[in-house]
């Protein structure tokens, strides 16, 4: 049995017990939450959220990529949410390597290097602020008074606030 047919089987079970079929589409809660794909990461256990309370938007590192400002834009205009919530941690693989580095070594491998950045960083705290800023400074998402940034604790399960001044 292969981990996709582990996975599969356990939608078998969540399927029997599944009784959330008539939660509303905008998010009760009405907050969308940026966060790292890390698998250690779980924010909906870190931020205490229920399915239906929050949008919940992974890339590697948390960013505010082109892509994560495109689903908080769809998240604010048509669909409620009013505040953001940014979830970087410790010990996350953005800070093991260098954008040019890696490019280099797919190009290598490849021959084609990605049009894409990746957006590594050395520091969690300081691209906290970054990620903040870049939301705050979208023209297309128009809440942004209750942007708040944080880094989780891969150690210790906790979050630590990170202020953009």
């Amino acid at each position: 049995m292969t981990v996709t047919d582990e996975l599969i089987a356990a939608n078998t079970r969540y399927r029997d017990s599944f009784t959330k079929g008539d939660l509303p589409l905008p998010p009760a809660r009405q907050v969308a939450v940026l966060a790292c794909m890390d698998a250690r990461l779980d924010p909906a256990q870190v931020l205490g959220l229920a399915e239906g309370d929050a949008h919940v938007i992974r890339n590697a590192g948390g960013v505010a990529s082109d892509d994560a400002i495109r689903s908080l834009t769809i998240s604010q205009r048509l669909l409620g949410t009013r505040s953001i919530v940014v979830v970087h941690h410790t010990d996350c693989g953005m800070e093991t390597f260098s954008d040019d580095q890696l490019k280099a070594s797919i190009v290598a491998e490849t021959g084609q290097r990605p049009a894409f950045a990746f957006e590594a960083f050395p520091d969690a705290r300081a691209d906290v602020v970054q990620t903040i800023r870049r939301i705050q400074t979208s023209p297309f998402i128009p809440h942004t008074d209750d942007v708040r940034g944080f880094v989780y604790d891969v150690r210790t399960g906790s979050l630590e606030e990170v202020f953009a001044s």
